[in-house]
């Protein structure tokens, strides 16, 4: 029996869809959900020019469709695997092993993109389970993307090596210009990248310990602690943001920045929200910018998680005045009563400062702080433009700038991040 047997028999949607015998060798896995993606080609081009890495590969791609799918997007996914397999052939020599199957799901509802992630990722837990591998890395890429040379190389050094890291966040970057697409739409995705990096910076700013991105095409795990989460989720949308939470807390969890996976810009309809949503609302819109939460809502994030300690030596009693210490944006959306009960819960479920922060931050965690944000800007604080909120972060910690253009912040922020420096 293998380690993942028990998760294979009873959480899998599908029996095994790959019957070839896998190489006792293989550390890395890459899963790739395509829906209507007749230019696939472009990812395998990009992967089969990646530095070969030490241990085996494969790459497993899902074509699937929702249920409302149209005849000419099934043709297309036809087209797909006509194309796949056609570049398969005419690349014998490929360091690493491809594998497409088109899913047909008549029994499962509600398909999208998290269930699409979650039958690639289990298939290949199936294929690591066949050779008693709880170590090998399931990389997640979606169809449009391309990746750095070094993208297999640095997966298996810095995450397959290592036996205390367990996921990651891969660095991404979007295409700011390049030929296929109008030049409004590389705004729109300077703006919308943007967002998101401010927001990881401003997490960074309030003291947050967690702070990664969720794309869903930037995002490895092994394949251990990923049975041992419960696998994908089965959203619709947002199946990365889930995951990544529900994978923080095991620990071992860390951003990858020595290589990166570049998203296409491109709009999309397929999700309600997301980088192609936004993207779509924001050229339909003919926006200039994008409104991003307001920079005093970290602030006060910040004023709260340094008070972490104090909570911890507090009795219940002095709690109660605590909770008027609290910035009035947070006090509003927590509940004196409930608070007080959640901070003495976790004290008395903790021996000391260590293990009470890991819990209260299990408690704080990525979407309580997304429903607080949500909901201080719904009456309390208003949103601004992000090139604005931007700015402010950057005078937090000392930076000012000349130009203050979208590209150039988002540059800027790249290069922050990318160096490691998003610590207050």
């Amino acid at each position: 029996m293998g380690f993942a047997s028990v998760y294979l028999e009873e959480r899998t949607l599908f029996p095994q869809k790959i019957k070839e015998p896998v190489d006792h060798e293989t550390g890395i896995i890459v899963v790739v959900p395509a829906y209507n993606e007749p230019g696939i080609c472009s990812l395998l081009d990009s992967l089969a020019q990646c530095t070969e890495p030490d241990c085996k590969a494969e790459v497993i791609i899902v074509i699937n469709s929702p249920d409302d799918a149209t005849n000419d997007i099934l043709e297309n996914n036809i087209k797909t695997l006509e194309k796949i397999e056609s570049w398969k052939k005419a690349h014998k020599s490929c360091f690493f092993r491809l594998f497409a199957f088109i899913i047909e799901h008549p029994s499962v509802r509600g398909w999208g993109v998290g269930l699409a992630r979650k039958t690639g990722m289990d298939e290949a837990v199936y294929r690591f389970n066949q050779i008693d591998n709880p170590d090998g890395v399931i990389l997640n890429l979606d169809a449009d993307c391309t990746v750095e040379q070094n993208y297999f190389h640095a997966i298996c050094n810095e995450l397959q090596k290592q036996s205390d890291r367990t996921a990651c966040s891969i660095y991404f970057e979007h295409p700011l210009s390049g030929i296929g697409y109008q030049d409004p739409l590389f705004d729109y995705i300077a703006l919308y990248e943007l967002h998101l990096r401010y927001y990881f910076q401003g997490l960074a700013y309030s003291g947050f310990p967690y702070v990664f991105h969720t794309v869903g095409s930037a995002i490895a795990v092994k394949a251990l602690p990923y049975i041992k989460a419960g696998g994908m989720n089965r959203r619709q949308a947002g199946e990365d943001f889930y995951f990544v939470q529900k994978m923080v807390p095991f620990g071992g969890y860390f951003n990858l920045n020595s290589t990166t996976v570049y998203p296409s810009p491109r709009i999309s309809v397929r999700v309600p929200f997301g980088t192609g949503a936004s993207v779509g609302k924001l050229s339909s819109d003919k926006s200039s910018t994008l409104l991003t939460y307001n920079m005093q809502a970290f602030k006060e994030l910040r004023i709260f998680f340094e008070s972490v300690e104090l909570y911890f030596k507090s009795g219940q009693s002095d709690l109660i005045r605590l909770f008027g210490l609290i910035p009035p944006g947070l006090r509003l959306f927590l509940a004196e009563y409930e608070w007080i009960i959640k901070i003495m819960e976790v004290k008395n479920n903790t021996s000391g400062i260590a293990s009470f922060k890991k819990r209260f931050f299990d408690w704080f965690n990525m979407f309580r702080i997304v429903k607080y944000m949500n909901f201080v800007h719904s009456d309390f604080f208003e949103k601004q433009p992000v090139d604005i909120s931007a700015c402010e972060l950057l005078k937090e910690r000392g930076i000012r700038l000349e130009s203050k253009g979208t590209k150039e912040l988002l540059l800027l922020y790249r290069q922050l991040e990318k160096n490691g420096k998003h610590h207050f």
